[in-house]
């Protein structure tokens, strides 16, 4: 009855890997459930240190009904600074529990989810948002780490390919990497560039850096496509010159994100045209006069959603690792 599971890193990415097409079905579910009201999703708690102000471990609790049925938290910490030792940046765990007993049920290694959920949803929101596709377009990527590599790929498995990729990066082995595996995997033309003007002029926009605070202030054009997944990158007068789609109103305007300040700039909140669920179930508006900015804030309920699935297929597969006696007490007497 209290069976307790570990889910370690390489079954995760295993499942994830084999299973992209199902995780970008699963993460547009989650927002339409989460839309209409069948889900739980405070606000994250943060974690700061003072001798170390870059970095933070963040608390995400959150419940999901539907198909999934759990609660649950991840539990995710972002250390730029492993970077500079050849680390990943994030690391993280995700707790799911049974929603009739409480019980834990699941531990699995979460950063893979993580991304795995973050970058579909920029897949999602880019399907969404430019309808007509990708043919005849640029993507330019700002920022090529693990979340990057991962959105390019989940890019590719949405059906958006443009005719060319340009990568920048602060580090150039960093974008070059990024380049040649987009090259490598998607046989498409892809080069880094050390000009970030050059990577801002392109059709469609990714942001995945790790920017404590807006660099860019120059608005876009109308017809340009923005998935500003790092949500500290622009100046609030960039987003206020733009349609913006964020996936939860409330948790995105918070804690400093450039949305955030276009709030505090502007002093209301006019300038967000809705969320992408509301994109999704065609509630949303958008002006082709302008430019669309997509900011999500990363939702609880789709670490929930995406862990569920991989759990699932671990446990179908054989490679989840059951704990006997987990739990020291399981009678009241």
């Amino acid at each position: 009855m209290f069976n307790f599971d570990i889910v370690a890193g390489e079954t995760v990415r295993h499942v994830l890997d084999d299973k992209r097409a199902d995780v970008l079905g699963i993460v547009r579910s989650a927002y339409q459930a989460h839309e209409s009201g069948d889900s739980i999703n405070p606000d994250s708690y943060f974690l700061r240190f003072p001798e170390k102000p870059d970095s933070r471990i963040i608390a995400l609790p959150a419940f999901l009904g539907a198909d999934v049925q759990l609660a649950g938290i991840k539990w995710i910490a972002s250390f730029p600074g492993n970077t500079r030792i050849g680390a990943p940046r994030a690391s993280a765990v995700l707790l799911l529990n049974d929603y009739e007993t409480g019980y834990p049920i699941a531990c699995l290694e979460a950063a893979s989810i993580s991304s795995a959920r973050t970058a579909a949803s920029a897949a999602v929101a880019a399907t969404a948002l430019r309808p007509d596709g990708f043919e005849g377009t640029r993507i330019a990527v700002v920022g090529g780490g693990v979340i990057a590599r991962n959105i390019c790929d989940y890019l590719a498995v949405a059906g958006c390919v443009p005719d060319s990729y340009l990568v920048h990066d602060l580090d150039e082995a960093s974008g070059q990497a990024l380049a040649d595996h987009v090259r490598t995997t998607q046989n498409c033309p892809a080069v880094f560039t050390a000009d970030l003007d050059a990577a801002l002029r392109a059709d469609t926009v990714v942001f995945a850096t790790t920017a404590l605070e807006p660099y860019v202030s120059t608005p876009f054009k109308p017809g340009q496509v923005v998935l500003h997944v790092s949500l500290r990158d622009l100046a609030p007068e960039v987003v206020l010159a733009a349609d913006n789609v964020l996936d939860d109103i409330d948790h995105c305007l918070k804690a400093q994100t450039s949305p955030h300040l276009a709030e505090q700039r502007s002093g209301s909140r006019e300038f967000v045209n809705g969320t992408l669920a509301g994109v999704l179930n065609g509630e949303v508006t958008l002006s082709p006069d302008r430019p669309v900015i997509f900011s999500p804030f990363g939702l609880g309920v789709l670490d929930l959603a995406v862990g569920a699935f991989v759990l699932g297929e671990a446990r179908k597969d054989g490679t989840a690792i059951e704990v006997p006696n987990f739990f020291g007490e399981t009678r009241r007497w």
